[in-house]
C-alpha cells in the first residue's frame, strides 16, 4: 500500500517549530531593535519576505514534485551549486562579515552560498550511491567518490571559512554512506581522515585553533574569545526552571553577541527555562525521528538516502547550535533551523522540508 497524502505528524512537527520559532524570533529581535529601528525593519522583512514567505512557496512546489526529479538532474544540482560558491570570489558580489566570506549581495537581499551546496550535495551523493547499488563497498564506488566529494566541499566551505557547515556536510555524507551499506573499515578510515583534517586545519588556520582553545578553557578570556560562550552560559542559567518569561530576556539587550542569530536558543533558555529548553530538544527529536520513520518506510533507495541526508543536515546544524551555547562544542557561528534569523537558511531548509513531504506520499504502508 501507497500513500497519496504526505505525512500530516512530520509537516505537524515543521508548523510547531515555525510557529516556536516566530515567536522566540520576536522576542530576541527587541535586543535588536533597542540598538537599531532601522537594522530591525530589514532582518525582519528578511526573516519573514525572504525567509519563511519563499521558503513556505518552495516548501509547497517541491512537495508535489516527484523526487525522482532530483535524481535525473543530480549531476547538474552540483555542478549548479558548485557554481554558486564559486560566486563569492568575483569582486563586488560575495561580502564579508565576521572575518568570513559566505554571501553574495542580491540588491536589498544576501544569498548564502553554502547552503545550495549542501542540498547539492545530498542530492548528488544519494543518486550515486543508489545508482552503484551492491558496489558501495568497494574503494572506488564507495570510499573513493565520497573522499573526492568531501574534498571539493572541503575547498569550497573551508576558504570561507566555515568549520561547523563542513562537519555538517561530513556528518550528513557519512549517515548516508552508511545507510547505504557500506564497511566498518570505510568508517574507521573516514574517522582518522577526520581527525587528521582537523588537526592540520588547528594549525593551519589560527582561527579554528581559537575556538579549541576558547572550548576547553572558555574563562581563560572572557572579554575576548570566550566572551560570547560566558553570556551564553549566564542567560541559561538566569533561565532556571521555568524561565523568566516571554519576552523578559535581559542577555538579549547589549550582552549576547547575535542575539537573534547563533545566540537564540541562549535567549530561549533565559525566557523559557530547563524545561523550555528541553522541550525545543524534543521537538527537533520527534522531527527527526519521523523523517527518518518516513526514510524506512520508502522502498525506493534513492529516496531513503534523499531523506536521510536532509534530515541528518538539519537536525545536526541544529544541534551543534544549541550543543554550542551549552558549552558543549566549540562555538559554531551556524543557525538554529526554524528559529534563528537567516532567510536563506530558512529558505532552503523549508525547500528542503518539501522534498521530505514529497517522498512520504511514497511510503510502503504494508
Amino acid at each position: 500500500m501507497v500513500k497519496e497524502k504526505i505525512d500530516k505528524p512530520f509537516l505537524s512537527s515543521v508548523l510547531i517549530l515555525l510557529v516556536a520559532g516566530f515567536f522566540i524570533f520576536s522576542s530576541a529581535s527587541l535586543g535588536l531593535l533597542a540598538r537599531s529601528s532601522n537594522t530591525f525593519s530589514a532582518v525582519l522583512i528578511n526573516q519573514l519576505v525572504f525567509g519563511l514567505g519563499l521558503g513556505t512557496i518552495a516548501c509547497f512546489i517541491n512537495s508535489r514534485i516527484p523526487y525522482k526529479f532530483w535524481r535525473k538532474y543530480s549531476l547538474i544540482i552540483l555542478i549548479a551549486s558548485i557554481a554558486a560558491m564559486l560566486l563569492l570570489y568575483i569582486p563586488h558580489l560575495g561580502f564579508s562579515h565576521g572575518g568570513a566570506r559566505r554571501w553574495i549581495g542580491l540588491g536589498n537581499y544576501s544569498l548564502q552560498p553554502s547552503e545550495i551546496f549542501k542540498i547539492g550535495f545530498v542530492i548528488y551523493f544519494a543518486a550515486w550511491l543508489s545508482g552503484v547499488k551492491n558496489k558501495v563497498d568497494t574503494f572506488k564506488f564507495g570510499l573513493l567518490p565520497f573522499i573526492i566529494l568531501i574534498i571539493i566541499a572541503g575547498l569550497l566551505i573551508l576558504t570561507e571559512p566555515d568549520l561547523a557547515t563542513f562537519g555538517v556536510i561530513f556528518v550528513a555524507g557519512l549517515s548516508m554512506f552508511i545507510a547505504a551499506g557500506c564497511r566498518w573499515r570505510d568508517i574507521l578510515i573516514l574517522f582518522l581522515f577526520g581527525i587528521v583534517a582537523l588537526a592540520a586545519l588547528a594549525f593551519m588556520r589560527p582561527y579554528v585553533m581559537d575556538r579549541i582553545t576558547t572550548f576547553i578553557h572558555p574563562a581563560s578570556d572572557p572579554l575576548g574569545s570566550g566572551y560570547q560562550i560566558q553570556q551564553s552560559l549566564i542567560a541559561v542559567g538566569s533561565g532556571g526552571i521555568t524561565g523568566r518569561g516571554f519576552g523578559q530576556s535581559i542577555q538579549k539587550f547589549n550582552f549576547l553577541p547575535e542575539p537573534i542569530g547563533d545566540s537564540i536558543f541562549a535567549v530561549a533558555a533565559e525566557e523559557f527555562g530547563f524545561i523550555g529548553s528541553i522541550l525545543i530538544i524534543i521537538l527537533y527529536l520527534f522531527f527527526s525521528l519521523r523523517g527518518l520513520k518516513i526514510a524506512t518506510r520508502t522502498s525506493d533507495q534513492f529516496g531513503r538516502l534523499l531523506v536521510i541526508g536532509i534530515v541528518i543536515l538539519i537536525l545536526s546544524e541544529s544541534f551543534v547550535n544549541i550543543a554550542s551555547m551549552l558549552g558543549i562544542l566549540p562555538v559554531s557561528g551556524i543557525p538554529l533551523l526554524f528559529i534563528s534569523h537567516g532567510g536563506t537558511a530558512l529558505l532552503f531548509t523549508l525547500a528542503e522540508v518539501g522534498i521530505i513531504l514529497n517522498v512520504s506520499k511514497y511510503q510502503n504502508l504494508k
